[in-house]
């Protein structure tokens, strides 16, 4: 059975991919199947109406956060029709993403997202192209770390809490990358690199 929603700690987790244009280095999808117990390779992705479904009554949970096994944002539609249906429950929706939605999709989404999430979590992971490249294998090559910057800034406009967050993996510069969370007015979260 495939898991769409699972829940950790408060929070409602949904997983409407596995498509990523990343494959990157640190990634838990390398060697698991899912995490805290819960099996997240899909067997095919779900509709509307099976992630409602899924989700149940969200007002049981602190918030909802578009994140799974895959790039939510290459489900972008899904992904606007969900949190339209979160938003109509007065619901906190996160989207946790690499930030190379408006590559995937060849036009800035940012606007299309207004009003429907509270904030966005950007995987900073790196503090260079060329390390980005390195460390996240994006199909995108090196475009994809300038286009993740762009996007966050772009993101300020549209999304009300914008945060960067990056992997204490490979040596990764901690320092600067709290320095380039600063230099686009926005917050930066360390996460732990989970083995």
């Amino acid at each position: 059975m495939m898991t769409i929603a699972y829940q950790i700690g408060s929070g409602l987790y949904l997983n409407l991919t596995n498509r990523c244009t990343n494959n990157c280095e640190f990634c838990v999808r390398r060697d698991k199947s899912g995490l805290e117990g819960h099996e997240l390779w899909l067997d095919r992705e779900p509709d509307f109406t099976e992630v409602i479904k899924a989700i149940g009554d969200p007002t049981k949970y602190a918030e909802v956060v578009f994140v799974g096994f895959g790039e939510p944002l290459t489900r972008i539609e899904l992904v606007k029709q969900v949190a339209q249906w979160l938003k109509d429950q007065q619901m906190p929706v996160r989207i946790n993403t690499n930030g190379q939605a408006n590559l995937i999709h060849g036009r800035n989404v940012l606007p299309e997202l207004e009003g429907l999430v509270d904030t966005i979590s950007i995987s900073l992971n790196a503090t260079s192209a060329e390390e980005y490249d390195r460390l996240c294998h994006s199909v995108y090559g090196e475009e994809a770390y300038t286009a993740l910057l762009d996007f966050t800034k772009e993101a300020k406009k549209y999304i009300p809490n914008v945060i960067l967050s990056i992997v204490d993996y490979g040596g990764v510069d901690i320092t600067r990358a709290k320095d380039i969370a600063s230099e686009l007015g926005v917050k930066l979260r360390v996460r732990e690199y989970i083995e």
